[in-house]
């Protein structure tokens, strides 16, 4: 008897200390070639900016801020960091329909609906986005490429960032388990 393909059992994870050492050649080639780490929350700054720029282009170019990331030769979506993520997000497609983890459904428990999963989602998304900035990185560009170059800051970053994590885990568990 065949399985069909709803009760199909989805491919298993790559063994996570080949995913950290491919991880870690990743950023090695990113830093050789580009002579910076990886980062995401570059993109996003340009996706804000461009954004801006579209909807109120004198506010945007007055702006002392987003003022520096546009110029008459290059605009700010012609960053490499964006493409990247995109990269990253397609990827993640792909490899989630060829393993078979490709689903559209909120997980959570059965205590909350998924509309609350997905508000706090968003909320946490919103304070790590705010944090960026704050941080003048996200934890791929400030933490993980920090680390790769043996920066003090990055060590500090990376504990900073699991460390209050795994603190603040216990008062928002409920939200998945």
């Amino acid at each position: 008897m065949s399985e069909t393909k709803e009760h199909r059992k989805p491919k298993e994870y790559i063994n996570p200390y080949l995913g950290g050492v491919l991880l870690g050649l990743v950023l090695l080639t990113t830093i050789y070639i580009t002579g910076r780490g990886l980062g995401a929350s570059g993109a996003v700054k340009s996706a804000v900016v461009a954004t801006v720029d579209v909807v109120a282009t004198e506010h945007a170019h007055n702006s002392p801020y987003m003022g520096q990331f546009l110029s008459d030769d290059e605009g700010p979506m012609n960053n490499w960091l964006v493409f990247e993520v995109l990269g990253v997000i397609v990827g993640a497609f792909i490899s989630g329909t060829f393993a078979g983890r490709l689903k559209l459904t909120v997980e959570h428990q059965p205590k909350i609906t998924s509309k609350t999963r997905l508000i706090f989602a968003g909320l946490g998304g919103l304070l790590f986005g705010i944090g960026t900035q704050f941080g003048r990185g996200c934890t791929s560009g400030t933490a993980l490429s920090g680390m790769a170059t043996l920066s003090l800051a990055g060590f500090i970053a990376m504990l900073s960032i699991f460390g209050t994590a795994f603190l603040l885990a216990y008062f928002f568990r409920k939200l998945w388990i």
